[in-house]
Protein backbone atom coordinates (compact mmCIF):
# COMPACT_ATOMS: atom_id res chain seq x y z
CA UNK A 1 0.00 0.00 0.00
CA UNK A 2 1.43 3.38 -0.97
CA UNK A 3 1.36 6.33 1.37
CA UNK A 4 -1.18 8.96 0.35
CA UNK A 5 0.36 12.34 -0.45
CA UNK A 6 -1.43 15.17 1.40
CA UNK A 7 -3.29 17.66 -0.77
CA UNK A 8 -3.15 21.44 -0.28
CA UNK A 9 -5.40 22.44 2.60
CA UNK A 10 -4.63 19.24 4.56
CA UNK A 11 -3.37 19.46 8.13
CA UNK A 12 0.23 18.25 7.89
CA UNK A 13 1.78 19.19 11.25
CA UNK A 14 0.50 19.95 14.75
CA UNK A 15 2.44 21.89 17.40
CA UNK A 16 1.62 21.52 21.07
CA UNK A 17 3.02 24.09 23.50
CA UNK A 18 4.21 22.72 26.83
CA UNK A 19 6.05 24.25 29.75
CA UNK A 20 7.72 20.92 30.56
CA UNK A 21 8.42 18.79 27.48
CA UNK A 22 9.58 15.80 29.50
CA UNK A 23 6.21 15.70 31.30
CA UNK A 24 4.38 16.07 27.98
CA UNK A 25 6.45 13.27 26.39
CA UNK A 26 5.71 11.00 29.35
CA UNK A 27 1.97 11.78 29.21
CA UNK A 28 1.49 11.39 25.45
CA UNK A 29 3.80 8.38 25.31
CA UNK A 30 1.94 6.55 28.09
CA UNK A 31 -1.59 7.48 27.05
CA UNK A 32 -1.31 7.42 23.24
CA UNK A 33 1.94 5.51 22.60
CA UNK A 34 3.47 8.41 20.66
CA UNK A 35 7.17 8.17 19.72
CA UNK A 36 9.49 11.17 20.15
CA UNK A 37 12.68 12.57 18.66
CA UNK A 38 14.42 15.53 20.30
CA UNK A 39 15.87 18.15 17.94
CA UNK A 40 18.27 20.04 20.26
CA UNK A 41 19.49 22.50 17.62
CA UNK A 42 15.90 23.76 17.30
CA UNK A 43 14.95 23.35 20.99
CA UNK A 44 12.08 21.19 19.72
CA UNK A 45 10.73 17.65 20.04
CA UNK A 46 9.08 15.86 17.11
CA UNK A 47 6.27 13.42 17.88
CA UNK A 48 4.93 10.58 15.78
CA UNK A 49 1.45 9.26 16.51
CA UNK A 50 0.14 6.01 15.02
CA UNK A 51 -1.28 7.89 12.00
CA UNK A 52 -0.32 11.24 10.43
CA UNK A 53 -0.10 14.07 10.91
CA UNK A 54 2.72 14.16 13.37
CA UNK A 55 3.99 17.29 14.98
CA UNK A 56 6.14 18.85 17.61
CA UNK A 57 6.33 19.87 21.23
CA UNK A 58 7.83 23.26 22.03
CA UNK A 59 8.28 25.60 24.95
CA UNK A 60 6.12 28.69 24.37
CA UNK A 61 7.42 32.23 24.79
CA UNK A 62 5.53 35.42 25.55
CA UNK A 63 5.23 36.13 21.81
CA UNK A 64 4.02 32.61 20.91
CA UNK A 65 0.32 32.36 20.07
CA UNK A 66 -1.45 30.34 22.76
CA UNK A 67 -2.93 26.92 22.10
CA UNK A 68 -2.29 24.08 19.68
CA UNK A 69 -1.12 25.23 16.25
CA UNK A 70 -2.23 23.31 13.13
CA UNK A 71 -0.19 23.67 9.92
CA UNK A 72 -2.08 23.55 6.60
CA UNK A 73 -0.26 22.49 3.43
CA UNK A 74 -0.18 25.08 0.62
CA UNK A 75 1.41 25.40 -2.83
CA UNK A 76 2.56 28.98 -2.22
CA UNK A 77 3.10 30.88 1.03
CA UNK A 78 2.91 34.24 -0.77
CA UNK A 79 -0.31 33.53 -2.69
CA UNK A 80 -2.03 31.95 0.30
CA UNK A 81 -0.94 34.81 2.59
CA UNK A 82 -2.48 37.26 0.14
CA UNK A 83 -5.70 35.19 -0.04
CA UNK A 84 -5.86 35.08 3.77
CA UNK A 85 -5.65 38.87 4.00
CA UNK A 86 -8.16 39.38 1.16
CA UNK A 87 -10.61 37.08 2.97
CA UNK A 88 -10.36 39.06 6.22
CA UNK A 89 -7.55 37.21 7.98
CA UNK A 90 -4.32 38.65 9.31
CA UNK A 91 -0.73 37.43 8.90
CA UNK A 92 0.88 37.30 12.36
CA UNK A 93 4.26 35.83 11.33
CA UNK A 94 5.28 36.39 7.71
CA UNK A 95 6.96 33.74 5.59
CA UNK A 96 9.81 32.12 7.53
CA UNK A 97 12.15 29.29 6.58
CA UNK A 98 12.89 26.07 8.42
CA UNK A 99 16.24 25.20 6.80
CA UNK A 100 16.13 22.12 4.55
CA UNK A 101 12.46 21.51 5.47
CA UNK A 102 10.24 24.26 4.07
CA UNK A 103 8.55 27.58 4.81
CA UNK A 104 5.68 28.66 7.04
CA UNK A 105 3.61 31.67 8.01
CA UNK A 106 1.24 32.06 10.96
CA UNK A 107 -2.14 33.70 10.52
CA UNK A 108 -5.30 34.61 12.38
CA UNK A 109 -8.67 33.95 10.76
CA UNK A 110 -11.65 36.32 11.07
CA UNK A 111 -12.88 34.30 14.08
CA UNK A 112 -9.57 34.92 15.95
CA UNK A 113 -8.30 31.34 15.50
CA UNK A 114 -4.54 31.09 14.95
CA UNK A 115 -3.22 28.58 12.41
CA UNK A 116 -0.18 28.23 10.16
CA UNK A 117 0.45 27.49 6.51
CA UNK A 118 3.31 25.26 5.34
CA UNK A 119 5.12 24.66 2.04
CA UNK A 120 7.60 21.79 1.83
CA UNK A 121 11.08 22.40 0.44
CA UNK A 122 11.70 20.54 -2.83
CA UNK A 123 13.10 17.04 -2.23
CA UNK A 124 16.73 16.55 -3.18
CA UNK A 125 17.48 13.63 -5.48
CA UNK A 126 19.65 11.02 -3.77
Amino acid sequence: MTEEVPKPGSIVHVEIPCKNRENAKKFYGEVFDWKFEDVPEMDYTLFEPSNPPGGGLFTPTESTPSGVLNYLLVDSIQETSQAIEEAGGKILVPESEVPNQGWFAIFQDPEDNVLAIWKNAPRQEE
